[in-house]
Formats: C-alpha cells, sequence, structure tokens
C-alpha cells in the first residue's frame, strides 16, 4: 500500500505553498493584476521604458555611450546648442505590450572591457531596473555594441590645427 512518490511530489508542486518557486504562468498572472485590478487599469508608454533602460544602462562601468554612429552624431549637435539636453533614449527602441517588455540597445564600450561581461551586466541592469519600475516582464534584451571607445582619439580631433594659435 505503498504511493509512488513521484505521483505525490508531481501533485505537491501545483498547490501554491509558501517558499515555492512561483512557475512563469504564476509570475505572469501577477504581473497582470498588478496592472490590471477591479478599480482600473495601468498602462505603460514605451517612452518610460525606453527612458529606464537607457539610464540603467549608463550606470554599468564600460559602457561609453548609447547609440548609433547616426544618432552620436546628432547628440554631438545637440550637444552644442544653448539650452538642449541630451536624450536619456539615445540608443534605445522598445516594444511595449500590456504585460511585457522587449529591449534593443546600441552601446558604445570602453576600450579594454571584456565586452560580454559588460553586455551580461548591462542586460541584468536593465532587466531588473523596468521590471522593478514597471512591473512588466522583460522577455529580451537585445544589445548591439557599434564603437569601442578609445581615449584620447576625440581630443586629437579638436586640437587646432592652425600653425599660430
Amino acid at each position: 500500500m505503498t504511493t509512488p512518490t513521484s505521483e505525490k511530489n508531481a501533485t505537491d508542486n501545483v498547490t501554491s505553498t509558501p517558499g515555492t518557486t512561483k512557475t512563469p504562468e504564476t509570475r505572469e498572472s501577477t504581473r497582470k493584476n498588478v496592472l490590471v485590478t477591479e478599480q482600473g487599469s495601468t498602462t505603460i508608454a514605451d517612452i518610460v521604458v525606453q527612458k529606464v533602460a537607457g539610464l540603467a544602462a549608463r550606470e554599468v562601468s564600460g559602457v561609453h555611450e548609447l547609440g548609433g554612429n547616426a544618432a552620436r552624431a546628432f547628440g554631438a549637435l545637440r550637444d552644442r546648442i544653448p539650452g538642449a539636453s541630451a536624450s536619456v533614449g539615445q540608443g534605445v527602441s522598445v516594444e511595449v505590450g500590456e504585460t511585457q517588455a522587449a529591449v534593443d540597445l546600441q552601446i558604445v564600450v570602453e576600450y579594454g572591457v571584456a565586452i560580454a561581461d559588460v553586455a551580461r551586466v548591462v542586460r541584468r541592469n536593465v532587466i531588473s531596473a523596468i521590471e522593478q519600475m514597471t512591473a512588466l516582464e522583460v522577455v529580451e534584451v537585445n544589445i548591439h555594441v557599434n564603437d569601442v571607445y578609445i581615449p584620447g582619439d576625440d581630443d586629437e580631433a579638436e586640437a587646432p590645427t592652425g600653425r599660430v594659435q
């Protein structure tokens, strides 16, 4: 009269008891319950997720800038205009649904850093920031490394070229 232990364990995991891990379906329904309640619903705009992702990526050591060549050139032009502010969402594109978000980042890394490690930390930081602030599930963060920043390259370009100062 023994019950197979595999059957008992399988049924134990179906019920939610304290100390058990939630399944992806449970996590998604919990997030959806946070954003959609009986009292109303909360929607998160794309620009909000874009800014959160941009700020989170910039926090990581080894990330020099965000954006592709055209975005960085436009940003450099914008920086020369008095009163213009830098775009927090530069180099970040997002897709936001009711309960999920996907992020694409274009970054420039500093010379000498381990690019794979920087990408891993950026991905973890972006996912954490978005999920904590918005309650959206981040399904993917794609990182495109566009360039490597080498200190001194920009300084030489701005040096006077004339013989007389």
